[in-house]
């Protein structure tokens, strides 16, 4: 079963996106990631618990630019990805 976050703080404008698929791609993790209208970044992760786990730990600092606040995580159901992708906002 997979991670979905939340991420709060200055995430947007930052290069937060571009940056998680980089990381994810890297660490073998799929799943998405996508801005949403109320200023917070969305993800779903999925993959090799510790990969997961490593990716769940980056997206608490995020990128050079970005100020995280809180990084909510709760599983997911939400699977059968090919690989990393960034989803229009919502």
């Amino acid at each position: 079963m997979g991670k979905h976050l939340i991420i709060r703080g200055r995430v947007q404008g930052v290069g937060y996106r571009a940056s998680m698929v980089d990381e994810a791609t890297r660490l073998g993790v799929v799943g998405w990631v996508r801005n949403r209208r109320d200023g917070t970044v969305e993800a779903v992760a999925d993959g090799d618990a510790a990969a997961v786990s490593a990716l769940v730990e980056w997206a608490k600092k995020g990128p050079p630019g970005a100020r995280v606040t809180e990084v909510t995580v709760t599983e997911s159901a939400d699977g059968g990805h090919a690989d990393f992708d960034w989803r229009p906002t919502v």
